[in-house]
C-alpha cells in the first residue's frame, strides 16, 4: 500500500529479446541468431547465439548450446558453453550436459547432471597478495645465496692473493 514500491526493474539482457520460439513451435534443425532470444518451443539441434539466450519453462532444447549468457526455466539436453557469461539454471529449469562459463547459478529444486567447468577465473586480491609474498621471499632468498656466494668467492681471491 504506502511506501511498499516493487522493483519492477528486468534484467537489460532480457528487455531486449529479438527473437522467440513460441510455445508449441518445433524447429529441427540449427537455430543462430545475432540477437538475444527466447526459446518458448522446441529446438532439435544445436542453438548458437550471439547474445542471452532464454528458455522458458515450457522450452526445450535437444543439442549443443552457445550463448553470452543462457537462462534456463525449461529444459537442455546438451553441452552449454557461455565462456566470457553465466548460466543460470532456474528452480524449473533442467540442464542435462557439460557446462562451460565463467558464472554459474543453480536454483534449489534445479536439476543439473553433467560436469561445470568455470574460465577466465580472476584471482582475487588475496590470491595476488600470496603470490606477490612468495615472490618477494623467493627473490629475498636469491639474493642472500648470491651475497653468501660472493662472500665465498672473495674469501677464495683473498686466500689466493696471500699465497
Amino acid at each position: 500500500m504506502f511506501g511498499s514500491k516493487k522493483d519492477n526493474s528486468v534484467d537489460p539482457a532480457l528487455e531486449q529479446v529479438g527473437t522467440i520460439i513460441g510455445p508449441g513451435a518445433i524447429l529441427d534443425g540449427p537455430l543462430t541468431t545475432k540477437d538475444s532470444t527466447r526459446i518458448d518451443g522446441t529446438v532439435n539441434g544445436n542453438v548458437t547465439i550471439s547474445g542471452a539466450l532464454i528458455v522458458g519453462q515450457e522450452g526445450k532444447i535437444t543439442g549443443t548450446v552457445s550463448a553470452m549468457n543462457a537462462y534456463v526455466a525449461g529444459e537442455i539436453t546438451g553441452n552449454v558453453s557461455a565462456p566470457q557469461g553465466k548460466v543460470e539454471i532456474s528452480d524449473t529449469g533442467k540442464v542435462i550436459g557439460d557446462v562451460t562459463c565463467k558464472g554459474i547459478i543453480i536454483d534449489e529444486n534445479a536439476v543439473f547432471h553433467g560436469n561445470c567447468e568455470m574460465t577466465s577465473i580472476d584471482k582475487s586480491s588475496a590470491a595476488i597478495a600470496k603470490e606477490r609474498a612468495v615472490a618477494d621471499k623467493s627473490s629475498e632468498e636469491t639474493t642472500e645465496e648470491k651475497k653468501d656466494e660472493n662472500k665465498e668467492e672473495n674469501k677464495e681471491e683473498n686466500k689466493e692473493e696471500n699465497k
